[in-house]
């Protein structure tokens, strides 16, 4: 193990307690592993990790207030070093790539035998990523061009020169740029920022952006070459 011969030491969020028993015993038993805390929401898994500096944490996405990926993103703001493992029933593409946005390491679904648990959270404790093969292979679909089909399905409601329009904000673009690379007038550049905004629900730009974002649009927030903003602009 990375930390010699001691435990790893992991907190389980999940919101069922038969699971987390049955989980928590299987970690305990593999002897490599030691739960030190155990919580149902997002916000006791805060107060958790505070309270016992865990190695790792396992936690589920859905969750009761706090969910998991609100939860990790919290967690590695106050502790860069921890590992988070996701367990989870969900197999989609936004609860996975919410996820991995989020800062988690390691991705499996909850029909993972516990053999394979263990050994994925010794691989996050020791500072690696782990993903059970089927997450494997959309990760990678992903990264070879399927993310357009994926934004498709994420922004059904969205035109394709919609999704270009906000591909391009989430780049951190202003609408003159925007208008510029698309050969589009800033009016009309403007007119397609109102129409996505309405249709994505979403009150301004930033919220446009974070789930943008979350969907693998804008290169994963890279800045644009010029000085653009993703501030309301024009």
């Amino acid at each position: 193990m990375s930390n010699g011969s001691r435990a790893v030491r992991v907190v389980i969020a999940d919101d069922h307690p038969m699971y987390r028993y049955g989980l928590a015993a299987a970690l305990d038993s593999s002897g490599d592993v030691e739960v030190v805390a155990e919580a149902a929401n997002g916000d006791d898994l805060l107060a958790a990790v505070d309270r016992t500096a865990p190695d790792v944490v396992v936690t589920d996405l859905a969750m009761p207030g706090l969910d998991g990926t609100a939860a990790t993103r919290a967690l590695l703001a106050r502790h860069p070093a921890l590992g988070v493992l996701v367990l989870t029933m969900h197999e989609g593409d936004q609860a996975l790539f919410g996820a991995l946005r989020s800062g988690a390491r390691g991705y499996l679904l909850k029909d993972t035998d516990s053999a394979e648990i263990v050994r994925a959270v010794l691989t996050v404790a020791a500072g690696d990523a782990v993903y059970g093969g089927a997450v494997a292979r959309r990760i990678v679909d992903f990264f070879t061009g399927a993310h357009r089909d994926y934004a498709a399905k994420v922004f059904p409601g969205l035109t394709e020169r919609e999704r270009e329009v906000l591909d391009l904000v989430a780049l951190g673009c202003g609408n003159h740029q925007i208008a510029g690379r698309l050969f589009l007038s800033e009016k009309t550049v403007r007119n397609h920022v109102s129409s996505i905004l309405y249709k994505l629900q979403v009150s301004d730009r930033a919220a446009a952006v974070a789930r943008a974002r979350d969907a693998g649009m804008g290169d994963g927030g890279r800045a644009p070459k010029e000085g653009g903003t993703t501030g309301v602009d024009g």
